[in-house]
């Protein structure tokens, strides 16, 4: 999202910024975004820092406390743009999605990054990456998205079985 807010703050565009993680080391470009200009907030699942909750919670929060938004950009794991565009179509906000998690060629030739937005089929590499949020069946992508993580954790395991892994340790 960091372009983003760059592009926004450049043109004038004040931007409120949530960076959720599991943890307080799953935090990233706090001050790169605070740098930006950016009101950061960030926010933890399990409360070692910032806000205590989902970046869902802190919408919520921020809306009960008056806060009115034009947009959100939600980036980052599927699961999380699935509830971010649940509560911001119930609160009325418009809402763009990356669904650059999908796209493994960049070309559209491999199908890989296929979803269907708005009872469309398009392809995140070519016709995206970003898309309207509230037109995206995330269902179906997260579908998409899990058979090529058991494939690649099916060879991972069995690398790791056969010890043929051959990453080399930073020195």
């Amino acid at each position: 999202v960091y372009p983003q807010v760059k592009w926004l703050s450049e043109r004038g565009i004040k931007t409120d910024v949530i960076i959720g993680g599991r943890s307080k080391e799953f935090v990233i470009l706090e001050d790169e975004m605070k740098k930006l200009g950016a009101n950061v907030y960030p926010c933890t699942d399990d409360g070692s820092y910032g806000f205590n909750g989902r970046v869902t919670d802190k919408i919520k929060d921020l809306v009960d406390n008056g806060n009115n938004y034009d947009e959100v950009i939600a980036i980052g794991p599927m699961i999380m743009m699935k509830f971010v565009c649940s509560l911001t179509k119930e609160l009325g906000i418009s809402t763009i999605v990356s669904l650059n998690t999908l796209m493994v060629d960049g070309t559209g030739m491999c199908g890989a990054c296929r979803v269907t937005v708005g009872n469309e089929t398009k392809f995140a590499c070519v016709d995206g990456p970003e898309f309207d949020g509230h037109l995206v069946d995330f269902d179906e992508a997260m579908k998409r998205q899990a058979i090529y993580k058991t494939e690649e954790g099916q060879k991972l395991a069995k690398a790791e079985k056969d010890h043929t892994c051959t990453c080399k340790k930073n020195i």
